[in-house]
């Protein structure tokens, strides 16, 4: 505990809001361990797994903000979890949120409401369940909020500290401030983390911090069908040419911090900042910050339109976040009328859809371009960490990859989409291949998530088939199944392993 304090020491003597993240931590650490002396002193007060009893698991992610991404990796997980589990076998919960912006997504699954003050909460709900599933992919970082890995880092320690299946599950980790990374050191050590690339591994090996390899979930997602996608571009304006779709976000308004003192004088004056992002959370957005915003959406368009009207193309731009509508409003005003979809009017169904009837994606949203690769389409990603490196790396096109702070992201954008275009068949070849050797990963983790819940619960009944990942992916879909025909995806997978 002696740097556990000294680390503290060294927040308190930094800005306010970190103090507020500080004591989040704390009260999550002290939550922890007191679920860990009350199950040595009573192992008997929580819930415990017999056989011929439901296994019941909790997942905690990020839901209930519709997050399209966020919402295909759970909505994915659970598929996956019936197929390998039995449906018979389990009874899965949920923490969201907002019911309201989660509801349809999950059929069959209880949604439990998610306080924002949630150590106590963990406790009690853990306490019922037989397991833990953080399932947020950026479930290790400081880049958006200390308190989300803390929620995520939280619920694994309470499953730990009670002797029950603890798992991340297609999680990525980055950078972490040193309060942060002591309490994933600490509080994560008795999980498996289950992880989408080895940079991640390679930041939770430092913390010692127990791992294996996997992807993303959201590579087996279903959308709704061409006809409806195209049917909810048309609705929105589009008309029927070829199309460029953008996906910007707000890179610099990041991370939010809790600002307690703050969000009750909002709340005696009756307003609310535009930096105001939920309950006592603010973003971090300067002068400075804004003009950096305004310098991106600028170039974002630039490179849109410069590339469009060299096609004769049409440009839709699509927020899977609702967050990402100021954002998306902003770039439609500077490109022009056209079609413009947010997530919070459209499902994560029909987003999905219309994302894979583009030509090309300009992306700074990972699930973008990871729900459109199964469809082949050839994707340019902006970033503003590492996610989207990691997965042009993976797709072995590393020069896809543009920075959002690029002094010369505009041309660079229109560059990137000509060497797509000029090169199509090649980069749609790729990207099959890449999505191929991800479905192979995806059945490999579904393989090492079986062998931590028997190593946990030996005597819970196991399937009758042979221990290969194709066994281990939920139903896919015909479009999937003929993909997986056309590339030998074992072989792909060996082919990227090789030095």
């Amino acid at each position: 505990m002696s740097r556990w304090r000294k680390l503290l020491r060294a927040t308190l003597g930094s800005e306010r809001p970190a103090l507020t993240d500080a004591a989040l931590e704390a009260a999550m650490a002290s939550a922890i361990e007191a679920a860990r002396v009350r199950h040595a002193l009573d192992p008997e007060a929580e819930a415990e797994w017999r056989p011929g009893q439901a296994l019941r698991l909790l997942l905690v992610g990020y839901l209930g903000t519709r997050n399209t991404g966020a919402d295909v990796r759970v909505a994915e997980m659970i598929r996956q979890l019936r197929a390998i589990l039995s449906d018979e076998h389990l009874e899965l919960s949920v923490c969201t949120s907002d019911a309201r912006l989660s509801a349809g997504y999950f059929p069959g699954v209880r949604q439990v409401k998610l306080p924002d003050v949630y150590p106590p909460f963990l406790v009690r709900e853990v306490s019922r369940q037989h397991g833990v599933i953080a399932c947020e992919g950026s479930m290790f970082k400081s880049k958006f909020a200390n308190a989300l890995t803390t929620l995520m880092t939280g619920a694994l320690g309470v499953a730990s500290a009670q002797n029950k299946l603890s798992l991340g599950y297609g999680a990525e980790a980055g950078d972490m401030d040193p309060l942060l990374e002591a309490f994933v050191s600490r509080y994560a050590r008795e999980s498996l983390i289950v992880c989408r690339n080895e940079a991640s591994r390679d930041v939770l090996a430092r913390l010692g911090v127990p791992t294996a390899s996997g992807t993303d979930t959201a590579w087996t997602f279903e959308p709704a069908s061409a006809e409806e996608g195209e049917a909810t571009l048309r609705a929105a304006g589009w008309d029927g040419r070829r199309l460029l779709i953008v996906c910007p976000i707000n890179p610099f308004w990041w991370p939010v911090r809790p600002e307690p003192a703050r969000h009750l004088l909002d709340g005696l004056r009756g307003t609310r900042g535009s930096d105001h992002y939920r309950s006592l959370y603010y973003h971090r957005y300067g002068d400075a910050d804004q003009e950096r915003q305004e310098r991106y959406l600028d170039a974002l368009a630039e490179g849109a339109l410069g590339f469009a009207r060299e096609q004769g193309a049409a440009i839709a731009v699509v927020g899977m976040e609702r967050l990402d509508r100021a954002a998306c409003e902003a770039l439609r005003e500077r490109l022009g009328p056209g079609p413009l979809l947010v997530s919070d009017e459209h499902d994560m169904f029909r987003l999905v859809a219309a994302l894979r009837r583009a030509d090309w994606i300009v992306s700074s949203r990972y699930h973008a371009m990871v729900c459109s690769m199964p469809g082949g389409v050839p994707s340019l990603g902006v970033t503003m960490d590492e996610r989207i490196r990691n997965l042009c790396e993976q797709r072995g096109q590393p020069e896809l990859s543009l920075e959002v702070d690029d002094p010369d992201l505009g041309e660079r954008i229109w560059e990137g989409l000509r060497g797509i275009e000029a090169a199509r068949e090649e980069v749609q070849a790729g990207i099959a291949a890449c999505v191929a050797r991800e479905l192979v990963r995806m059945g490999e983790m579904g393989i090492v998530a079986e062998d931590r819940l028997l190593q946990r619960y030996p005597d819970f009944p196991r399937r009758d088939v042979p221990r290969r990942w194709e066994h281990y992916l939920p139903p896919l879909s015909p479009a999937l199944q003929a993909l997986l025909e056309q590339v030998d995806a074992p072989e792909a997978a060996r082919e990227e392993a090789r030095p």
